[in-house]
């Protein structure tokens, strides 16, 4: 049998994204961070979506124009995130987020221009790629090469351990200790 070309292939992908067009609704994941809501309960309640877990050799982050994960970077040596850990959906870490952060450091940063980062405490074992409920408690001023970087520190809605936390005084302080070290 003759092997089809690539543009064979192209074309059928692109009929299959029609075959499965119905008006206009599509049967194509959204994107997570433009195409998730935060979450009807937010701020008190927010919809993280989680790129690494505390398995993970490797860095993820999500890709900007496709909303697929993308490996950043191997992990260095033994360093690996404690909790959970992504991103709030439709947030922007740029302008105002920068002067606010400038204000409580004191010194003149940038944002990085991404969503905001969150870090989910749970005793939950969770993958990678999903949509989980998170309770913000706290959250840890980080600055990366002249930028703000903060990292909203949350826990697992429900969580049989962490769930009633509403305060980041609340949590183990190695907990905390081990999440300053990992983003250091």
């Amino acid at each position: 049998l003759p092997v089809p070309r690539a543009s064979a292939f192209f074309l059928l992908a692109i009929q299959l994204q029609e075959n499965l067009q119905l008006g206009s609704t599509t049967f194509f994941q959204p994107h997570p961070w433009h195409g998730v809501d935060i979450g009807p309960q937010a701020p008190e309640v927010v919809t993280a979506f989680i790129e690494v877990v505390p398995t993970d050799a490797v860095k993820y982050e999500i890709d900007k124009t496709s909303g697929l994960l993308r490996v950043d970077r191997p992990q260095k040596y033994s360093n690996i995130c404690p909790t959970p850990y992504g991103m709030v959906p439709r947030t922007y870490c740029g302008e105002r987020v920068a002067a606010y952060s400038s204000e409580r450091s004191g010194k003149t940063v940038g944002g990085d221009v991404d969503p905001l980062d969150i870090c989910v405490l749970t005793t939950a074992h969770v993958t990678g790629n999903v949509l989980m409920n998170a309770v913000p408690i706290g959250g840890l001023r980080m600055l990366d090469g002249g930028e703000a970087d903060d990292k909203i520190v949350a826990v697992l809605e429900g969580d049989a351990a962490y769930g009633r936390m509403r305060d980041i005084a609340d949590a183990p302080q190695a907990l905390i200790d081990r999440l300053r070290h990992y983003f250091l």
